[in-house]
């Protein structure tokens, strides 16, 4: 099918600390670690994805994974390059507040 959603990018999250209002820690691209900074949206921000590295796609789906089949999905839409890894999304965030230990992998698929 044309518009079939793969994988595009895996970003293994080696240290995740929450915070009152988002999550920030140390994730990995390619061997390469950047911060990230996990926050919910708000009336100025849309649920968006930044990335240090190109990205073809409009938006995406934000797969979060972990252990014991845990996972959490939200599309996104790409906002442009970032020094971080900057991801918005109050569903993103919410979930990550009780599964905040069992996360381990961000995949982001999108038709490119």
């Amino acid at each position: 099918m044309y518009n079939q959603l793969k994988r595009t990018l895996s970003i293994k999250i080696k240290r995740l600390d929450m915070f009152p209002n988002h999550f920030f820690g140390i994730a990995e691209i390619n061997r390469e670690d950047y911060k990230i900074n996990i926050q919910g949206q708000s009336l100025l921000r849309d649920k968006l994805i930044k990335l240090p590295i190109k990205f073809k796609d409009e938006k995406a789906l934000l797969r979060l994974s972990g252990i014991n089949g845990s996972y959490v999905e939200d599309i996104v839409s790409y906002s442009g390059n970032s020094e971080w890894i900057e991801i918005d999304s109050d569903r993103i965030l919410y979930y990550l507040a009780d599964h905040q230990d069992q996360i381990d992998t961000i995949d982001v698929l999108s038709r490119f």
